[in-house]
């Protein structure tokens, strides 16, 4: 599991050394390949904590009338609008090698 506090990938775009990104593959195509799918498992990950997180301050009502503002919830949504996105995340292990790949026969 990832530790979004420690993360230090940038949260705007930055542009990145091509030849950095493909060099592990040799291919830049197959590097964004690997990275695309290190991000979609990111996502997940973050996407199960959110929810997670959010079921603990969470409250139930019958009725559709009553709408409360957890504050909880709030904060909770506000720091993770705030982190990195799962892209720019996958980018910064893959220039840190951080991430272990197959190549398929």
């Amino acid at each position: 599991m990832i530790d979004l506090k420690k993360a230090q990938a940038p949260v705007n775009t930055v542009t990145y050394n091509r030849s950095k990104i493909e060099e592990p593959t040799g291919n830049i195509y197959e590097a964004i390949t690997i990275i695309a799918k290190r991000a979609g498992q990111i996502n997940t990950e973050i996407k199960k904590e959110l929810i997670e997180k959010l079921e603990e301050f969470a409250t139930y009502n019958d009725s559709l009338e009553e709408i409360f503002e957890n504050k909880e919830q709030i904060e909770v949504s506000k720091f993770y609008e705030k982190l990195p996105k799962p892209h720019a995340l996958a980018v910064e292990e893959w220039l840190e090698e951080k991430v272990s790949y197959k190549k398929a026969k």
